[in-house]
């Protein structure tokens, strides 16, 4: 992830697009190996597997040497399997070597990062929000000091590692439920949704932000509202519908909560209490078992999962939400997975989306 921060007025302060995601899968994409093949997608050739992903902190290492004055981000970690003391440090360390404040996006972690490797995916909200707080003492402390949680313990603790003036790592928070948009405002520099959201959802999850930053004690302008939004674009209506029946967007419809499928007056074919991504162990669900909850994902969840149409029909989705708050937007190609010619045409389309965004 690249992005940019800004603050002021919405209409001012609407960042560039700095970021198209073509990568396969995409990032927070988590196909399953049972179902990964060129009839899923033609990205899935032989010999390839959708969880090679490299480590965020070397590789944002690598290219802080390189990027100039692109500001550098993860989007997201978790502080499950990283300790926040080591995540602070992380940060810290790209904002000596970066030549803009690194953004740290944070989330509350996802079932098949912790589970399998034996580490508790319990009371995970909690522990984020102890988190949070050591990670701001980590940016503005000098000297030792002490954190008595239910979750984490510090005593005498030390990182006087600092910032470079004006490089202070940022905090981005993938918030969706009120707990967590609550933690955005007390803690947070900038919310990275990314499950489907009306313009009237947004706005009312950005209200509560900027209530929860005002109750702290906080600017609540000095939030950057952001979406990470997955997208799917061609060159007419007809055929960017045709696409939401493609494999690869009806599996990451699957992956969307059951209270988005509620919504909709559909059961989730993955149980009542299914919460989406965050909930999927690929690797424990047979080919056979994901293909039949493919199938069976109506044609309305499909159509409100992504922002699909036309780049102009992508353009005035996007302007819904920059007319309730949205100032920084990610956009993540779904189509990309379906042919090279679509990924072909994404990566030509986000440059016209990003001019008209920019011109909001």
């Amino acid at each position: 992830m690249t992005a940019q921060a800004a603050s002021g007025p919405v209409r001012d302060a609407l960042h560039k697009v700095t970021k198209i995601q073509v990568s396969w899968p995409p990032a927070g994409y988590s196909a399953s190996v049972a179902i990964w093949d060129e009839d899923f997608s033609w990205a899935a050739k032989a010999g390839t597997s959708p969880h090679e992903f490299f480590s965020w902190t070397p590789l944002l290492g690598w290219a802080a040497g390189r990027v100039g004055k692109l500001q550098l981000a993860v989007g997201v970690t978790d502080p499950l399997r990283h300790h926040p003391v080591k995540l602070a440090q992380d940060a810290l360390t790209l904002a000596h070597v970066a030549r803009r404040p690194p953004i740290l996006g944070i989330g509350s972690g996802e079932a098949e990062n912790l589970i399998p490797y034996g580490i508790s995916f319990d009371t995970p909200v909690a522990r984020l929000e102890e988190a949070l707080q050591i990670i701001r003492m980590c940016f503005d402390s000098r000297g030792p000091f002490d954190f008595n949680g239910e979750h984490f313990q510090l005593d005498g603790a030390m990182m006087d590692l600092g910032s470079p003036p004006d490089r202070t790592p940022e905090i981005w928070v993938a918030a969706h439920g009120p707990r967590m948009l609550r933690l955005t405002g007390r803690y947070g520099d900038g919310w990275y949704p990314a499950i489907p959201m009306t313009p009237d959802q947004y706005a009312t999850s950005l209200a509560t932000i900027q209530d929860a930053a005002t109750n702290a004690g906080r600017d609540p302008m000095a939030i950057t509202p952001g979406f990470s939004m997955f997208y799917a674009v061609a060159a007419s209506e007809t055929e960017a519908e045709q696409l939401l029946n493609s494999p690869p967007l009806r599996f990451f419809a699957l992956l969307t909560p059951h209270s988005f499928w509620a919504q909709l007056g559909h059961p989730h074919p993955l149980g009542e209490g299914f919460r989406g991504g965050i909930d999927f162990i690929p690797q424990r669900y047979e080919g056979p078992e994901i293909l039949k909850a493919m199938a069976a994902v109506p044609a309305d969840v499909l159509a409100k999962t992504v922002v699909w149409g036309t780049p102009t029909q992508v353009i005035e989705q996007i302007g819904a939400l920059v007319n309730v708050g949205l100032r920084h937007v990610t956009l993540v190609s779904m189509s990309a997975l379906v042919s090279p010619r679509l990924a072909r045409y994404a990566i030509r389309a986000v440059a016209s989306i990003s001019r008209a965004v920019h011109r909001m």
